[in-house]
């Protein structure tokens, strides 16, 4: 989960849905992303992060979309970027009854210990390609660990 669900969350997700897809357990998982915001609902994740995904041969669908109360209830593990998406996500989970869901920093799993996922929005190419390697460290880190 990222604030608008358009650079990072996306890239983490087709990332994750890659991982799983090549290791044949696409099938144990659902997989998606959302946002804490509700700017950008309905919109394409950006052109920067499809181009820097498709770089290294992956598509991506997703439409962006807020989370749901739904999503604390069904999902296991809601992983997020940085530490405000780390406080909208409890805040929003403690207004949840059943909150089963185990909200964390993607970057808790990175091996290099990069704790956040910095929005590269703002920034070039270059931070878009950063935000792949680590969601690729931490993907990987995370899917050896909850297998």
């Amino acid at each position: 989960v990222s604030i608008g669900n358009i650079c990072r969350s996306p890239i983490a997700e087709a990332v994750f849905r890659k991982l799983v897809t090549d290791e044949k357990v696409e099938n144990k998982w659902m997989t998606d992303s959302a946002a804490v915001s509700d700017w950008n609902v309905g919109r394409y994740p950006d052109a920067r992060a499809l181009s820097c995904l498709r770089n290294h041969g992956i598509e991506a669908a997703h439409k962006a979309r807020q989370v749901t109360k739904d999503d604390f209830q069904t999902f296991d593990y809601i992983l997020c970027m940085d530490e405000s998406n780390l406080r909208d996500l409890k805040r929003k989970s403690n207004q949840v009854k059943d909150c089963k869901a185990k909200i964390e920093l993607l970057g808790t799993y990175d091996p290099q210990k990069q704790l956040i996922i910095e929005d590269p929005y703002y920034g070039s190419e270059k931070d878009f390609e950063t935000v792949y390697e680590q969601c690729v460290r931490c993907c990987k880190a995370f899917l050896e660990k909850s297998h």
